[in-house]
C-alpha cells in the first residue's frame, strides 16, 4: 500500500498516543499490516486486558502467520461489511506507540517520493525486530529415500541438495527462492513424497533486557547470622543497592543465602531493566576551543537561526567545522533541545563519538546498524524519553525520534554512503534530513570540504559563483572573504519526484565558507608522479621513487602516514599468461580477487558481490597451466609489498576486511593514534573526515582506478575522495605532503586536486552537467530489474520500455543490462529516466509499471539514484 491511498492525518480517530480507554467504546483497531502485498488497513478486535494508543506496534494473526502492524486509528464499532466472528483479536503490544503527527507526515512523505508502501518505511524507521513476523521454513525430514531421489524433477533436485548443504537440513523458504527458480513447484513435489517438511518459525520481537537486582530494605540485625550480616553490610556500603551477580560475586556468595535474606524481609530481589549501550573509553572532559574568526562568524550565523533553514558549511579540511558542530549544539541542550548528526561511514562514529563525549558526556548516543539489535532498541527507546542529547549515527539514524529537535547535521553531505541503493524505499538521507527540518522548524546544517554538486547550486552558487550573495563573497577554497550568510531564499515546489520539499515552505538557504585551517596551517602540497615514466626509467615496483624516499624518511623523522588504495584485498583479478583465462564468480559477471590470509594458509578468491569463496587453483582450469599470476593491487597487496621493501614500517591495514568485527574500527584507529604503527593502509574509510594531527605523508598509490568508470558522477567522486584524503595530511604542527601517482597526470581531475580548486573544478563540471541535462539540473529515476532468468528479465525490461516510450515527457535510456549484468545468480536490466523537472513532466503510474513485472522479476524504483552502474 503507497501513501496516496492512505492519509494518516484524517484516518487517526484518537490523537497520537491516546488510548481506547479515552475514547470510551473503541474496542476495534485498524492496523497497517506488515506483510508484503497486504494493501489497505485491517481491523482487529481488543481483548479487555491490552490497553492500546494509536501509534503501538502491535502483534496480530495474518492468516497462518503472527506479524507485527502499527495501529492506525481505534474505532467504536467496526465496518458493516466485516461480521464481527471474522474479525480476529490482537494478540500483544509489543512497544508503546511514539509517532507524533510530524513524524507521521516524514513517513509519509518517504513513501510518496520514493514509491514505496508504507510499512516499508515504517521498518527502516523503527529498530530491528520491533516489527516481527512468521517465518516459512523447509527442513529435511528423517526419511530419505534414495530411490524416491532417483525419480525427482531438476527442480526438486536443486532444492534437496540445497538443504543437504546446511547441517541442519534447513533454510528459510524465502532464502530457498533466491537460490532455485521455480521454487513453489520443487517444494510441492518434496512435500508429496515427504523427503521435507514445512513448518512456521515465531516471530523473533527484540524485549528490554532484564536483570536481577538486590536492594536493601531493612538494615536491622536482630536475627542475622555473621555471614548475613556481612552481606546486609556489603549492600549498605553501596547505596543499598547492587545487581544480583554483582553481589554474589563481591561477597563469594551462594543465590540461597539472598533468598533467605529476603524471605526475612532485609532485601527485595527483582528483575530490573538493564540498558545495551555500546561500550566507550574513559574521556579526559573536553573544553571548547577558541574559535578564529570564520569558525566564529559561522558558529553566530548558525545560532541566529531558531527556525527551518538549510545552511551549507564550506570549509577546507582541518578547518575546524567540528568544533563548530560542537559550539552550536551546547546552548540546544541547555535550552532542553536535542541534536542529530549524521555521518556516512560507521568507521567515523568511533572518533566522532569520543570527541562528542568529552564534551557533552553521557548525553551522546551512538545509533547504527553495527549496534547489535538490542543495543539499537535500547537507544531507540531512550530517546522517546524527552531528554536532551546527541544523537550520532549513519543514514538510518534520520529516523531517529528525537522529541524536540533543535539542529540535524550532516557532516561530509556529499557522501554517496548517505543513499541507501536496496532494499526500498531507496531514500537519501540528505532529501529526507531538509523534510525533516522543515517539519521539525529546526535549521540543517551540511557540512563538507567537497560540497556535492547538488548542494552547491541549491546555494545558487552555479558555476563558481562569480557574483556575490549578501555578505557572501566568493568562499571556497581558493579561499577570498566569504564568511557571511547568502540571505537568499528560494520557493521550491511540492514533495512529489520533482522536489524534495514542499510547496508552502520557503527554504531559506545560507552558504557559510571556512576557507582556511585551524592555526593559519598551509594545505598540504600535492605532487603528482607519473608511473608510465617510471616504468620507462626501470622502476617496476608499485611504489614511485618519490613514494619510496618519503616512507624512507617517515621513519626516520618517527612521523607516521597514510597510503590510499581504491580497493581491498590482495589483487583485482588472477589471470592465465598462457591462455589468459581469467578466474571469474560462478554467480556473478565479475573477476574474482585474490585475498592472502597469511603465511601458509591456503591462498583464496573472493567474489566482492556475492561473497563467494574459493581456493586458488594450481592450474588454469582452462589451458592446464600452471602459470596463474595476479594483477592489480588490493590493500593486502600493498601492505606485503611493504613489508618486503621497508621491513622497519609498521603498518596497519584499514578496510572493509579488517574491521568487520565489532568495535575493530576503534581499536585499529585507536592504535594508530597511540603511535603503534608508522602507515595506516586503507581504501575509501580514510577518506571520510579522520583526523589525525600525527599523518603528514598521504599517497595514493594508484588514482587511476577513481577516475575511468562510466558513470557521469565519476569526476566529481574522483576529486572529493582524491581531496579528501589528501587533506589528512599536516593538520598537526608538521608540514604535510600529498603524493598522487596515475598514468594520466593530465587529467582534469588530477589538475585540480593539486590546487586545492574546488571551484574551478565545479565550474567545469557543471557545464558538463547542463549540456547533458544530468542533475543536478535534470533529473533521474532508475528502473532497477533483476530474475534469475536471464530472457524473462530482458523481456519484462523490453515491455516496460515499450509502455514507457509512449509518454514524451522524459528521455528513456535503455533497457541495457547492468554495468555487472549477473549478481549472485540474479541477472539485472536496467532502464534510466531521465527529464527536466522544470516543465513538469506527467510521470509513469507506478502500479501499472509494477503490473507488466511477472512473478520472477523484482522492480526497483530508485529515485534520484546516485549509482547507475
Amino acid at each position: 500500500m503507497y501513501i496516496n491511498d492512505l492519509n494518516l492525518q484524517n484516518l487517526v480517530v484518537a490523537e497520537p498516543g491516546e488510548s481506547y480507554q479515552a475514547q470510551k467504546g473503541n474496542r476495534y483497531v485498524e492496523v497497517l499490516v506488515d506483510c508484503p502485498g497486504a494493501t489497505g488497513l485491517f481491523t482487529y478486535r481488543l481483548p479487555p486486558q491490552l490497553e492500546v494508543k494509536s501509534g503501538d506496534i502491535l502483534t496480530v494473526p495474518f492468516g497462518a502467520q503472527q506479524l507485527g502492524a502499527i495501529a492506525i486509528r481505534l474505532l467504536s464499532t467496526p465496518n458493516i461489511d466485516l461480521a464481527p466472528d471474522k474479525i480476529r483479536e490482537v494478540e500483544d503490544v509489543v512497544s508503546v506507540g511514539f509517532f507524533p503527527s510530524h513524524y507521521w507526515e516524514l513517513l509519509n512523505r518517504v513513501a510518496a517520493y520514493y514509491y514505496t508502501p508504507l510499512i516499508q518505511v515504517i521498518r527502516v524507521a523503527l529498530p530491528p525486530g520491533l516489527l516481527g513476523r512468521t517465518q516459512r521454513r523447509i527442513r529435511l525430514t528423517n526419511t530419505q529415500s534414495q530411490s524416491h531421489q532417483a525419480f525427482l524433477s531438476p527442480v526438486a533436485q536443486q532444492i534437496l541438495q540445497l538443504l543437504q548443504t546446511q547441517p541442519s537440513g534447513d533454510y528459510s523458504f524465502a532464502y530457498i527462492q533466491q537460490k532455485v527458480k521455480f521454487t513453489y513447484r520443487g517444494v510441492r513435489e518434496l512435500l508429496r513424497l515427504g523427503l521435507v517438511e514445512s513448518y512456521l518459525e515465531a516471530p523473533r520481537l527484540t524485549r528490554p533486557k532484564l536483570q536481577k537486582a538486590v536492594t536493601l530494605i531493612d538494615s536491622s540485625d536482630r536475627d542475622l547470622t555473621q555471614r548475613q550480616r556481612e552481606i546486609i553490610e556489603v549492600l549498605r556500603r553501596n547505596g543499598g543497592e547492587l545487581w544480583h551477580s554483582e553481589l554474589l560475586q563481591i561477597c563469594n556468595a551462594s543465590s540461597s543465602i539472598l533468598k533467605t535474606l529476603a524471605q526475612k524481609g532485609y532485601i527485595v530481589i527483582e528483575e530490573r531493566e538493564i540498558l545495551r549501550a555500546e561500550q566507550s573509553p574513559t574521556l579526559t572532559p573536553d573544553q571548547p576551543k577558541l574559535l578564529n574568526p570564520a569558525q566564529a562568524n559561522a558558529l553566530a550565523n548558525i545560532q541566529s537561526l531558531n527556525k527551518f533553514a538549510q545552511v551549507l558549511l564550506h570549509g577546507v579540511t582541518g578547518s575546524g567545522k567540528t568544533e563548530v558542530y560542537l559550539q552550536a549544539i551546547a546552548p540546544l541542550l541547555n535550552q532542553g533541545k536535542s541534536a542529530l548528526v549524521l555521518v556516512p561511514e560507521i568507521g567515523l562514529t568511533p572518533q566522532l563519538t569520543d570527541r562528542f563525549r568529552a564534551r557533552f558526556g553521557n548525553k551522546v548516543a551512538v545509533y547504527h546498524s553495527a549496534l547489535s539489535e538490542g543495543e539499537r532498541y535500547d537507544t531507540w527507546r531512550q530517546m522517546l524519553t524527552g531528554e536532551p542529547q546527541v544523537v550520532i549515527g549513519t543514514r538510518s539514524a534520520i529516523f531517529a525520534p528525537l522529541p524536540n529537535l533543535g539542529l540535524i547535521i550532516l557532516d561530509e553531505e556529499h557522501d554517496s554512503s548517505f543513499k541507501q541503493d536496496s532494499p526500498i524505499p531507496t531514500y537519501h538521507a540528505r532529501t529526507v534530513a531538509q523534510w525533516r527540518a522543515e517539519l521539525e522548524n529546526c535549521p540543517l546544517v551540511l557540512g563538507s570540504a567537497t560540497p556535492s554538486l547538488e548542494s552547491w547550486v541549491s546555494m545558487g552558487r552555479q558555476e563558481g559563483d562569480k557574483g556575490t550573495r549578501g555578505q557572501g563573497g566568493q568562499g571556497g577554497q581558493g579561499g577570498q572573504g566569504g564568511q557571511g550568510r547568502n540571505d537568499v531564499s528560494t520557493t521550491l515546489s511540492t514533495p512529489s519526484p520533482l522536489s524534495p520539499l514542499s510547496q508552502h515552505s520557503a527554504l531559506s538557504t545560507f552558504y557559510l565558507s571556512l576557507p582556511e585551517r585551524i592555526n593559519s596551517r598551509p594545505l598540504p602540497p600535492v605532487e603528482v608522479v607519473d608511473m608510465r615514466l617510471e616504468l620507462q626509467q626501470g622502476n617496476r615496483s608499485i611504489f614511485s621513487r618519490s613514494l619510496q624516499e618519503a616512507l624512507t624518511q617517515l621513519q626516520e623523522r618517527r612521523q607516521q602516514g597514510i597510503l590510499f588504495i581504491h580497493r581491498r584485498g590482495h589483487s583485482t583479478f588472477v589471470s592465465c599468461r598462457s591462455c589468459g583465462y581469467v578466474m571469474e564468480c560462478p554467480h556473478c559477471d565479475v573477476s574474482l580477487a585474490y585475498h592472502h590470509a597469511e603465511e601458509g594458509a591456503p591462498q583464496l578468491l573472493r567474489c566482492h558481490y556475492c561473497n563467494y569463496v574459493r581456493s586458488h587453483p594450481k592450474f588454469c582450469p582452462d589451458c592446464s597451466s600452471p602459470y596463474l599470476k595476479f594483477f592489480g593491487s588490493g590493500t593486502q597487496r600493498v601492505t606485503q609489498e611493504l613489508a618486503k621493501q621497508f621491513p622497519q614500517l609498521r603498518c596497519i591495514r584499514f578496510d572493509s576486511d579488517t574491521t568487520r568485527n565489532k568495535g575493530a574500527h576503534r581499536t585499529l584507529l585507536t592504535q594508530f593514534a597511540n603511535g603503534e604503527a608508522d602507515l595506516l593502509v586503507g581504501t575509501q574509510m580514510l577518506t571520510k573526515g579522520l583526523d589525525l594531527p600525527q599523518v603528514t605523508l598521504v599517497g595514493v598509490v594508484a588514482a587511476d582506478g577513481l577516475l575511468h568508470l562510466s558513470d557521469y558522477r565519476a569526476s566529481e567522486r574522483a576529486f572529493q575522495t582524491l581531496t579528501q584524503v589528501a587533506g589528512r595530511a599536516g593538520r598537526g604542527d608538521d608540514a604535510g605532503r600529498v603524493i598522487v601517482q596515475t598514468y594520466t597526470p593530465e587529467d582534469p581531475v588530477i589538475a585540480a586536486v593539486c590546487t586545492h580548486d574546488y571551484q574551478s573544478f565545479c565550474q567545469t563540471e557543471l557545464e558538463k552537467r547542463r549540456d547533458l541535462d544530468y542533475p543536478p539540473y535534470g533529473r533521474l529515476i532508475l528502473l532497477r530489474l533483476s530474475s534469475l532468468d536471464p530472457i524473462q528479465v530482458q523481456n519484462t525490461a523490453q515491455i516496460i520500455a515499450a509502455n514507457l516510450s509512449n509518454n514524451e515527457d522524459f528521455e528513456i535510456l535503455g533497457p541495457a543490462p547492468a554495468g555487472v549484468m549477473r549478481v549472485a545468480n540474479r541477472y539485472r536490466w536496467q532502464i534510466l529516466l531521465k527529464f527536466n523537472p522544470d516543465e513538469l513532466p506527467q510521470l509513469p503510474n507506478w502500479d501499472e509499471i509494477r503490473e507488466l513485472c511477472c512473478d520472477g522479476v523484482s522492480l526497483t524504483i530508485d529515485v534520484d539514484p546516485m549509482n547507475i552502474l
